[in-house]
């Protein structure tokens, strides 16, 4: 399939699959028009490549994940080095929520101290 087919079956930009392909997380072949051609699998890693960035990963850290696909896993995360991907967002979070904690915290602590009474929600 042509780029504009993969981009409409996977919601994906061609500017976007064309960044993923710059990344080596594609490879399109090329067909004697010169046109970019996909195989049917692409849509797998450009769909695992999309609900790993929604939740904040980089395009990076989706490597190991197309790698896993690539070699035939059925799931990109069923191998180890996602899996320790996995885990390194999980740590990243949930520092990312004691920051935020903390802020909170520190902006309650301001308001109660310029508007005692004042009801903080949360």
């Amino acid at each position: 399939m042509r780029i504009g087919e993969l981009a409409e079956r996977t919601g994906v930009s061609t500017r976007s699959l064309r960044y993923y392909e710059q990344h080596g997380l594609l490879s399109a072949r090329r067909g004697p028009n010169g046109y970019r051609e996909y195989a049917e699998e692409d849509i797998k890693l450009v769909s695992e490549i999309r609900s790993l960035l929604s939740v904040g990963f980089t395009l990076e850290d989706t490597r190991p994940f197309v790698d896993c696909l690539r070699s035939g896993h059925s799931s990109g995360g069923s191998c180890s080095e996602s899996v320790e991907v996995y885990q390194r967002k999980i740590v990243q979070i949930d520092e990312e929520i004691r920051v935020l904690l903390s802020r909170r915290a520190e902006v309650a602590a301001q308001l109660a101290q310029s508007c005692p009474g004042c009801f903080v929600r949360g």
